[in-house]
């Protein structure tokens, strides 16, 4: 029995010391701020959380005067997506992926399109009517559009 007992204290002193070197870690890095960027033609300037969730969930589909909405998203595994989705939208990328795949997988809707950086996030937000996305503070300027989110 005690065996079993001395793997078990080692696992668990283990994955406390693990704990408290993450938290070392996250602690001594500066966590970006990640905000909602829309195409300027877009009339608004804020929505709520349950819009922005509905609209990165692929549920909506319109701008409320009329305009298909084109979302734009990094690849999951992107660290601006990941503190998008936990910052903005309170879930974890695998949650959004996985409503995308539900959609996809039954045919009652798609996924958004995929871009492989911020530059070319920003650059297609920039040139097409309806886009929402998301930049780092450092990205914005006068070309897109913030949304606030309440």
């Amino acid at each position: 029995m005690t065996g079993n007992y001395l793997p078990c204290r080692f696992k668990s002193i283990l994955l406390v010391g693990l704990v408290f070197f993450s938290t070392l870690t996250a602690a001594g890095e500066t966590v970006k701020t990640v905000r909602p960027a829309i195409h300027p033609g877009i009339n608004t300037d804020h929505l709520s959380r349950n819009l922005l969730r509905s609209i990165f969930g692929m549920r909506l589909r319109t701008w409320q005067d009329g305009p298909p909405i084109r979302v734009f998203v990094l690849p999951d595994d992107a660290p601006t997506h990941g503190i998008f989705t936990k910052q903005q939208l309170n879930v974890f990328p695998y949650q959004l992926r996985a409503a995308w795949d539900r959609l996809t997988f039954t045919g009652t809707g798609q996924a958004p399109i995929i871009v492989q950086s911020e530059d070319e996030m920003y650059a297609l937000i920039t040139s097409t009517p309806g886009a929402i996305g998301y930049l780092s503070e450092a990205r914005i300027d006068k070309h897109v559009r913030v949304i606030h989110v309440d």
